[in-house]
């Protein structure tokens, strides 16, 4: 299929063949048409899949259809954008912007808005307050500008979410709820995301109306153009020594190595600067302007390294990125899948290089599951672990069950294997309790499972003998089977009103507050008061006097 046969304007098919692509991938290919119908929209796609052309050509020829209708308005009046995008990031929200402006080459008079945190306002409100086609913002910048009255939307025609997981784990829920209530109810409104399960699945119910599903690929693809390794380090020395040796490497065109937290990216810049590198970082904590450059200066290939967190995660689209380095593995499965994402693009191939430590087992194998894909595990000649490498068992396919589980269980644990357990106690052989189909659970007996020998027959214990009338017994028979036990049920008389309805004192012992030491034979126990309360700086404290006087030395003293 070609994009002539999309159903786009003319216009937009050129702009689409000067930018060097011919036919439109998986996602292009069933969500553009969708989307020129006017119906709402639910995408799906793996990163580097071309999502960003499936909602930003639509939008184009959207404004095109609307182009003679927009010349006749009166001037003089604010009407606001008729394409509104909301996406988590600065970075991604730019990179929807370029992609607007590479697209809508040939549109006459396009005009785009990009309103992002940290860029100064009067730029910003002079943009809103001018005729607008496009407005790509993120969304707590744009509520500022609409509580104040700058920004228009009640002409919205369509209605983006890009990345709308992220925006949700960014805490971003009530900004979207407010920014779509100030559009109009007729709207188009079309939304990506990795997933739409959970408080995703519950916001599209609420902005989409009958929606069209369009899932091309999900977490669990393989990725094709994009070769992925493991490395194992003995620790933090061993991990900064792969580092340097893969960066080293003449293979390497440009590569992205991603950090943990915003101290890490900087004191990892700027160590790759001291050994010759030509590095830069970027985070969330620096300033949009210095950002922008960063980006600029990767693009023009002035930056060979960038040290980034997974705020860049999703908004990096640089072809000529060879390598990704995770140096610090990301906090979320999801996050790795974007990551990884930022080589192999435009068909290109990459290398996706992982290096972790022992106590990094735990997210590798929580990364295998989410992906159900085995990371390989790789060496450099030289810097090959000295410890022994962990074992983390291959992730089960997708859809297995239970009975699609290897038998015995992992080695040493319950199950069986060389170390006593479950499986060596109950038969022997390692196997465990296991499961046959269409069999009920047995224990594990070497082979197979072991033989139970049946139950005998039910027999009767007779017939019920009822126990009589209970209310013919007398205070003090016997009852069920307890012989010769008597029954005392007497009832105390109730007190008279107003008289204290306490519980009486026994006449084994004194009430409450008697004479009768606590402990027979044996010496009051010493209260709070009377232990000694330490002190480092005075040492022990003098015992309080005895039983019955102020309590002093204790707490607070």
């Amino acid at each position: 299929m070609s994009f002539e046969n999309l159903g786009l304007h003319e216009s937009l098919v050129r702009a689409v063949k000067d930018a060097g692509y011919e036919t439109p991938t998986d996602i292009q290919a069933q969500a553009i048409p969708a989307a020129l119908k006017g119906t709402d929209l639910m995408g799906s796609s793996r990163t580097g899949s071309g999502k960003t052309a499936a909602f930003v050509l639509p939008a184009l020829d959207k404004i095109l259809a609307h182009r003679q209708a927009d010349a006749a308005r009166p001037r003089g009046k604010n009407y606001g954008p008729r394409v509104l995008v909301l996406a988590p990031t600065r970075e991604l929200a730019m990179q929807v912007a370029k992609a607007a402006q590479t697209y809508g080459r040939h549109v006459p008079g396009l005009r785009i808005c990009t309103v992002l945190g940290g860029m100064p306002y009067p730029l910003q409100i002079k943009q809103l307050t001018s005729p607008l086609d496009i407005l790509i913002a993120t969304p707590g910048r744009l509520m500022d500008h609409i509580q104040s009255g700058k920004c228009n939307l009640e002409n919205v025609q369509m209605l983006v979410l890009d990345e709308a997981d992220r925006m949700l784990d960014m805490g971003f829920i009530d900004d979207i709820n407010f920014i779509a209530d100030k559009t109009p109810a007729e709207r188009q409104t079309v939304m990506f995301s990795a997933t739409f399960a959970g408080h995703v699945g519950r916001l599209a119910q609420q902005l989409l109306r009958e929606p069209q599903r369009v899932d091309v690929s999900g977490h669990t693809d393989t990725h094709e153009n994009i070769t992925q390794r493991l490395h194992w380090a003995d620790n933090n020395n061993h991990k900064d020594q792969l580092l340097e040796s893969i960066l080293g490497g003449s293979d390497v065109d440009q590569a992205v190595v991603f950090t943990s937290t915003q101290r890490d990216a900087d004191w990892l810049a700027e160590r790759l600067q001291d050994i010759g590198h030509s590095v830069a970082p970027l985070h969330g904590g620096m300033p949009q302007g210095r950002r922008n450059r960063v980006l600029m200066a990767l693009r023009r290939k002035e930056v060979r390294v960038l040290v980034a967190t997974d705020v860049a995660a999703r908004g990096i689209d640089v072809p000529t990125i060879s390598h990704v380095v995770n140096y610090g593995l990301p906090m979320k499965a999801e996050d790795y899948v974007h990551r990884i994402g930022r080589t192999g693009r435009a068909g290109r191939e990459g290398l996706a290089i992982t290096l972790a430590v022992r106590d990094d087992v735990s997210m590798i194998r929580r990364i295998q599951q989410f992906t159900t894909q085995t990371i390989p595990v790789a060496h450099i000649e030289g810097l090959e672990p000295k410890t022994q490498e962990p074992r983390i068992f291959p992730p089960r396919p997708a859809g297995a069950g239970f009975e699609d589980r290897p038998r015995g269980g992992r080695p040493g644990g319950f199950g069986g294997g060389s170390k006593p357990g479950w499986g060596n106690k109950f038969g022997g052989g390692g196997q465990g309790f296991h499961r046959d189909a269409g069999k009920p659970f047995v224990r594990g007996e070497g082979g197979g499972p072991r033989d139970f020998a049946p139950r005998g027959e039910f027999q009767p214990r007779g017939e019920f003998q009822p126990r009589g009338d209970f209310a013919h017994r007398g205070q003090g028979e016997q009852r069920g089977n307890f012989e010769g036990r008597p029954q005392h049920f007497e009832r105390k008389p109730f007190a008279p009103q107003g008289e204290n309805r306490g519980f009486a004192p026994r006449q084994d012992r004194p009430a409450f507050g008697g004479d009768k030491p606590r402990f027979d034979g044996g010496d009051r126990r010493p209260s709070f008061g009377d232990r000694p309360s330490f002190n480092n700086d005075r040492g022990p404290k003098r015992n309080g006097p005895p039983a019955g006087g102020p309590r002093r030395g204790g707490f607070g003293r």
